[in-house]
């Protein structure tokens, strides 16, 4: 790697890499897998998630054992409960498709530094992709400078999603944005790992990505990658506050406030209204530039950094999802 990287940094790639090799070694041998359903059919855990998991936190409390932990099999069990740091660990996303041979999954890691995320990394081990970013620092696929890509019209766009697997999930209403953006984009994909989703959107292979039902494991490394190569991410009214409400959009700039403008309307997120109302602002770019006007549809509150209250990191570890 050409640029010197933060410490704090080189030990999630650590932590990735090593999780990673577990992966690969259970992926040649799937037979012998131990699978089990978490608390729904369809949701599944195995035997590599567990250990992949318990691999990356020791390696991250090693190094830092007065930081929180966030982690998808284990909540909040490990690490320091109220440390302005907690690690976002998701150790296998895209679980289903690894049980089946179908090699798109990835590790995910990222650093909340009182509630902003700091550090990403997102570990592809089938590909041996490895995406990163440090905040103000640009985003990297291997060694390589990373940035959205250039389209400006949804009818040129490839958008990436992903399906709602569960019982209780609301088909209908996904099916009716499914069906608005399948028909104004010029495709639509689901490969079925929302961390690598993101970063496909961060390297400019989609233009644009939505998913409903997420939670914070799935995309907190994600976002900063998003962030750091010149994309925008927020919630379905284009808020920044996405990472607790169970629904995501990314896109390049442009990109984005057209998603927006359609999912909009299927936004489950309850505004908030403050006594100081604050005037609507677009979301910036990496580069400080306003985003389309668009961008910014039923926004009523103030943008700022992405924040991760502590009180719902506590309450996040319910239901997976991006599987």
């Amino acid at each position: 790697m050409s640029q010197a990287l933060h410490p704090m940094l080189n030990t999630a790639i650590k932590a990735a890499r090593a999780a990673g090799a577990i992966i690969n070694r259970a992926s040649l041998d799937l037979d012998l897998l131990r699978i089990s359903t978490k608390s729904s059919p369809n949701d599944f855990v195995t035997e590599v998630d567990q250990a992949a998991e318990q691999i990356i936190i020791e390696t991250l409390l090693t190094a830092y054992p007065g930081h929180g932990i966030l982690a998808e099999e284990s909540g909040r069990a490990h690490g320091a409960k109220d440390s302005d740091f907690v690690w976002i660990i998701d150790p296998l996303d895209g679980t289903t498709n690894f049980i089946h041979g179908f090699p798109v999954y990835a590790v995910s890691i990222g650093l909340a530094f009182r509630g902003q995320v700091q550090q990403a990394v997102v570990y592809d081990p089938a590909r041996n992709d490895l995406f990163y970013a440090s905040k103000g620092r640009g985003a990297y696929l291997n060694d390589k400078r990373i940035r959205v890509s250039k389209r400006t019209r949804m009818g040129d766009a490839l958008i990436g999603t992903g399906f709602p697997f569960r019982k209780g999930d609301n088909f209908k209403r996904y099916m009716k944005m499914f069906e608005l953006v399948m028909q104004s984009c010029a495709g639509l994909r689901r490969p079925g790992a929302a961390a690598l989703d993101l970063c496909y959107v961060a390297a400019g292979y989609y233009d644009g990505f939505f998913e409903t039902g997420l939670n914070p494991w799935d995309i907190a490394a994600g976002s900063l990658i998003i962030t750091e190569a010149g994309g925008l991410i927020g919630n379905f009214t284009g808020e920044s506050d996405f990472l607790n409400q169970r629904e995501v959009v990314a896109a390049t700039p442009r990109i984005y406030g057209q998603l927006v403008q359609m999912l909009a309307p299927f936004s489950r997120v309850i505004k908030d209204v403050d006594d100081d109302t604050h005037p609507t602002e677009a979301p910036k770019t990496e580069g400080g530039e306003a985003a389309p006007a668009a961008a910014a549809v039923d926004a009523p509150r103030k943008k700022g950094p992405v924040r991760i209250r502590k009180a719902d990191l506590a309450g996040a570890k319910d239901e997976d999802s991006s599987l």
